[in-house]
């Protein structure tokens, strides 16, 4: 099997690029250039942080997707405590998970949705990787905002690294509104992410700004009666929520 890692240093080759270009530029430039020695310190010290960030994004990512369990999504089902008979799987594109959901939820009634739309995922990562994405398992197209679902049928939605591609609060909106809908009495919801937090700082630097909060989550999650009825981190960089549709 096809690294991981290598996937996601594939998708999002072009940031990789954009920062070695900028790390050999500046010192090339400060060197070429008369400067005070507290702005040739300066740039010494941007251009060391370029690189300590490339580095610790490829080692975050390589424990994240090579060195965690997180890709052998066998913890959705412990995480969960059941198995349902019916469930659906969320995704912007790149699907890494469905075809270990179908063996774990064997016998259940699963549905797959990819819920791309180019007017809410802006991403240039997001296009890469649905330009390289070799699934396979053949999705079903869906607007978020009105899934193909009778209300009430479903036990288990899945979010794994994709809700995050939802930029505004309003898109996210109509997306747990839905999954709300769909949901049947005492449904779950796990929702897998990476977080705007220290760790993915420290990790992938200006980049974890293209993630959430865990207050903008929770917020979201409130506001569309979800309790989180479970929360734990794969690795310090990725939290899952394990919702519980409230009455």
């Amino acid at each position: 099997m096809r690294s991981n890692f290598l996937k996601i240093v594939e998708f999002n080759w072009p940031f990789y690029a954009a920062a070695v270009a900028i790390g050999v530029a500046i010192p090339a430039v400060t060197m070429s250039v008369p400067l005070g020695v507290g702005t040739r310190a300066a740039a010494y010290a941007g251009t060391g942080l370029v690189v300590l960030w490339i580095v610790a994004s490829l080692v975050a990512s390589w424990i994240v997707y090579d060195g965690s369990r997180l890709m052998e999504w066998d913890w959705v089902l412990q995480a969960l405590g059941f198995s349902p008979k019916s469930w659906i799987n969320l995704h912007a594109g790149y699907d890494a998970s469905t075809p270990a959901l179908r063996q774990i939820f064997k016998g259940a009634d699963g549905r797959v949705f990819d819920i791309f739309d180019p007017r809410e995922m802006t991403e240039p990562s997001i296009r890469q990787a649905r330009r390289l994405a070799r699934n396979l398992v053949t999705p079903e197209p869906a607007d978020f905002r009105h899934l193909p679902v009778a209300t009430g049928t479903v036990d288990v939605a899945t979010l794994l690294l994709s809700a995050h591609e939802l930029r505004s609060e309003s898109a996210r909106s109509a997306l747990f509104t839905e999954l709300r809908r769909v949901l049947g009495p005492g449904g779950r919801v796990v929702v897998a992410e990476h977080l705007r937090d220290w760790a993915n700082f420290l990790a992938f630097g200006p980049g974890c700004l293209h993630f959430h909060s865990r207050r903008t989550w929770a917020r979201c999650f409130s506001r569309h009666r979800f309790d989180i009825h479970r929360e734990f981190s794969i690795t310090p960089f990725v939290r899952v929520f394990v919702l519980r549709r409230l009455t």
